[in-house]
C-alpha cells in the first residue's frame, strides 16, 4: 500500500506491504505529471513495515528511475532494514541523482533535506 503527498515539485510517499501494480497506477502518473510540470522533483519515499515488491512492479519502478534519473534532483528514501539501507548504496552506484538513507529515527531530517 502506497499512501501520497505532493507540495510543489516534492513528493512525499509511504510505502507499507508489498508494492503492487495498482500502487504504480496511482504513483507514475502524479510523478510524470510533477516532471513535466516542474522538470526536476525531489521524492520522499519511507517505508514502513515493508516486503518488497511484486515482481512486475519492481520492474516498473525500475524501468521509471532508469528513463527519469535525469528529472531526479533529490531522493530521500526512509528504512527501518539494513537491507535497504544497502539497496539505496547499490542504487547511488548507478546514477548520479543525489539519494541518501535515513533511518526511520531520521524522517524529519530526511524532510526537511528534501525540501532544502
Amino acid at each position: 500500500m502506497i499512501k501520497i503527498e505532493e507540495k510543489g515539485n516534492n513528493i512525499y510517499m509511504v510505502a507499507s506491504g508489498k508494492l503492487n501494480d495498482e500502487d504504480y497506477d496511482k504513483m507514475l502518473p502524479l510523478l510524470r505529471q510533477k516532471i513535466n510540470a516542474y522538470e526536476k522533483i525531489n521524492w520522499y519515499f519511507q517505508m514502513k513495515d515493508f516486503e518488497g515488491w511484486t515482481p512486475h512492479a519492481f520492474w516498473r519502478d525500475l524501468k521509471f528511475d532508469l528513463q527519469n534519473k535525469g528529472h531526479l534532483e533529490k531522493v530521500a528514501i526512509v528504512g527501518e532494514k539494513k537491507w535497504q539501507e544497502l539497496m539505496t548504496a547499490t542504487m547511488n552506484l548507478f546514477t548520479n541523482v543525489k539519494i541518501w538513507y535515513f533511518d526511520e529515527e531520521d524522517a524529519l531530517i530526511a524532510k526537511e533535506w528534501v525540501e532544502s
